[in-house]
């Protein structure tokens, strides 16, 4: 399994998921099977608000799940579309995030959120 981390900087297990999927500079993507975490630079940075392609951010690069603490409504239906689950991030780094994972603690993000900058750490 594959898992989608955004962040702003690479410092690996210890990295903090940002606060939003499409204005992250950068994703980590944990492969659970291999042990191994790949950064990928966002490929969709530029994107006008409400137009993220989340395939065109992660490079055509293929996840089972993304984890993160903020994302658009139509970024999630985008993903769900493809079969890509989406995950509210709840520890401080990715470590953190990818334990409550494997414990079943972390919340899907349901396909009618809207990120409202209340609730979520969208920049």
């Amino acid at each position: 399994m594959k898992i989608c981390i955004p962040v702003e900087e690479n410092k690996g297990l210890e990295s903090a998921p940002f606060g939003h999927f499409g204005s992250a500079p950068m994703f980590l993507v944990c492969d659970l099977e291999k042990n191994e975490l790949t950064p990928l630079d966002n490929g969709d940075l530029g994107h006008e608000h409400g137009k993220c392609q989340p395939m065109k951010a992660l490079s055509g690069n293929v996840v089972d799940a993304v984890i993160v603490g903020g994302i658009g409504q139509g970024a999630i239906i985008k993903l769900g579309e493809m079969g890509i689950k989406v995950y509210r991030a709840k520890g401080e780094t990715i470590k953190e995030n990818l334990e409550l994972f494997k414990e079943g603690k972390l919340e899907e993000f349901a396909s009618n959120h809207s990120c409202n900058h209340d609730d979520c750490g969208h920049h």
